[in-house]
């Protein structure tokens, strides 16, 4: 369990929780590339640990941390045995979503939908900081639907505040739970970033990140100047996880070596001849490399290796070396046209 302090500082950049996407293959792979960024699970609904046994869902490598598990539910005692669960699996931090606008949440009470009952939300918090002794977090949303962001995200904050939130990351959209899709909910509602930095105003002493389209490491600079605590990058930190991963530590923490492409990808070896031998697939972790050399010379050589190879029963990490070879000579002739 990694010190408060520790955690804090780590959470100047995180990497969103994104369903299907940030797996533990997901974030070895991006850990290889930051030492220094908070990782997030995939949301982690609490029936499926406290009545379904689901423990499986809290594995998570040692090299992760520091790591987030981020919980979905809306009965309190429930989200605190899953909390308690979850501390003793070894997370650093128990988050709670209250942001996601998937219909699998709608139909099961937890989510964006939460920002309707602020009063359960606050009961859930304050069981949770009740039942173990790491942080407790809260991802929301600025609102949802016909809400009225202003006058409902002051009092929201107010409450998680109140519960004893350690931090709250908030996701500067609205969820519109009628007539869009959880994909069109990550683009379509417009961001107002403003009201977010009135918030920050508003509530000096509470610990508050900012999300949602956020592109850049400059963009992660600025809201950090503005007094930010942290930000949370989420599809930009996937699809090109060396842009924002790979140069952060030094950036934003002033570490001294940053990894190369090449460094990355030979750390994820180890792992995946691991991942191999307990029975999983190649394609199960390459898949969440494809980004790698986005932008670069050989990117689309890369990703057609992985892409058409890695799905094969006897594909292993010959081919990741062929995928790298391959990128290497366009690399080379980039660097001696630089020179």
């Amino acid at each position: 369990m990694q010190a408060k302090s520790t955690l804090w500082e780590a959470s100047r950049l995180s990497v969103a929780p994104m369903m299907d996407w940030t797996d533990s293959a997901c974030r070895v792979f991006h850990r290889a590339l930051s030492r220094r960024a908070l990782l997030y699970t995939e949301m982690v609904t609490a029936p499926a640990l406290v009545r379904g046994g689901a423990t499986h869902l809290l594995r998570h490598d040692p090299c992760e941390h520091p790591v987030a598990l981020q919980l979905g539910g809306s009965d309190p005692r429930e989200l605190a045995e899953a909390a308690r669960m979850g501390a003793g699996a070894g997370f650093d931090e128990i988050d709670l979503n209250v942001g996601c606008p998937s219909d699998r949440v709608k139909s099961g009470c937890f989510g964006a939908v939460l920002m309707r009952s602020p009063d359960l939300v606050a009961d859930c918090v304050a069981a949770m900081r009740a039942a173990v002794d790491v942080p407790v977090t809260v991802k929301c949303r600025i609102g949802v639907d016909d809400q009225a962001p202003e006058a409902v995200l002051p009092d929201f904050l107010a409450r998680m505040q109140a519960a004893g939130a350690a931090h709250v990351i908030v996701h500067a959209r609205k969820a519109w739970l009628q007539g869009l899709s959880p994909k069109e909910n990550r683009d379509v509602p417009p961001l107002d970033y403003d009201l977010v930095r009135d918030m920050r105003a508003a509530f000096p002493d509470l610990r508050l990140s900012i999300n949602g389209g956020v592109q850049s490491l400059d963009e992660v600079e600025a809201f950090l100047r503005e007094g930010f605590d942290g930000v949370m990058v989420g599809r930009a930190a996937y699809h090109r996880p060396f842009d924002i991963l790979g140069r952060a530590d030094a950036r934003l923490w002033g570490e001294g070596h940053a990894p190369t492409r090449e460094e990355a990808v030979r750390a994820m070896l180890p792992f995946i001849e691991d991942h191999l031998a307990a029975g999983g697939r190649l394609h199960q972790v390459t898949r969440h490399m494809l980004g790698l050399f986005a932008g670069r010379p050989g990117a689309r050589r890369w990703r057609q290796i992985l892409s058409d190879g890695a799905t094969r029963s006897d594909a292993g990490p010959e081919l990741v070396e062929a995928a790298l070879a391959a990128v290497a000579p366009a690399e080379a002739e980039e660097e001696a046209v630089r020179a």
